[in-house]
């Protein structure tokens, strides 16, 4: 694992944050699998810091779903089945499906949704160049790159509509779904052209404010996600 590295003027809740996310990455990576056990002095040692910051960061990973913990043996890599998975695309279904409905006007076009405007335009102009990082690297295979830009990109793109509770909810969802199929995913061969690549497709929707065609993109991402998961080996 990387170490953490700072200085006195790095507070504790920086730290934890730090030692959350570096976890976190470990996990996305693959380099902690599922299942895979540890305790908060392994971690805190790994890193050279206290406990208490550990603890809470592995706290707060066990509430965002992807550790689980245990009172006597610590922590462990959250491990979820096919069923899990589903109902993590359920769960992001309902939530998106109810999030175009709210922004769709009575001629089913994105009403709040403006790209004329400099800001908005700006903003869509930044998640499509992570749109098209992301194709990129789906297209070649390169599940690690694919992770980061496809998370930022989902993770921008609903910020521009101006829900934070909803844009963090749905970043924490994407990023369970990520974790429940990057061991089974880093099994096979090759990847290439396996994964969803549509990224810009959605993005160009939004810009026509055109919201049959940007429920179709979303929809094809679930399919997608859902039939991979699906045909993928058991271990």
């Amino acid at each position: 694992m990387p170490g953490i590295s700072g200085n006195g003027a790095v507070t504790r809740s920086t730290l934890r944050q730090q030692i959350a996310d570096a976890l976190r990455e470990e996990v996305l990576s693959g380099r902690m699998e599922p299942g895979q056990e540890f305790t908060v002095k392994e971690i805190a040692d790994q890193y050279g810091v206290s406990a208490t910051p550990v603890r809470e960061a592995l706290v707060d990973l066990s509430a965002q779903g992807l550790l689980d913990a245990d009172q006597h043996r610590g922590f462990r890599v959250h491990e979820c089945s096919v069923d899990d998975f589903r109902g993590m695309i359920e769960a992001r279904v309902l939530v998106i499906d109810g999030m175009f409905h709210a922004l769709t006007d009575a001629h089913g076009r994105l009403a709040r949704l403006r790209p004329e405007e400099p800001r908005v335009a700006a903003a869509l102009a930044g998640v499509r160049r992570r749109g098209e990082e992301a194709q990129r690297s789906a297209l070649a295979g390169e599940l690690t790159v694919l992770i980061g830009y496809d998370l930022r990109f989902w993770r921008e793109l609903v910020a521009l509509f101006g829900n934070p509770h909803l844009t963090a909810f749905l970043h924490r969802i994407r990023v369970q779904t990520w974790v429940c199929v990057v061991q089974h995913l880093r099994r096979l061969p090759d990847l290439r052209g396996q994964l969803w690549s549509e990224h810009t497709d959605l993005v160009d929707a939004l810009v026509r404010r055109d919201t049959d065609s940007a429920r179709a993109v979303v929809a094809s991402y679930n399919a997608h996600s859902l039939a991979l998961v699906e045909r993928l080996p058991a271990d």
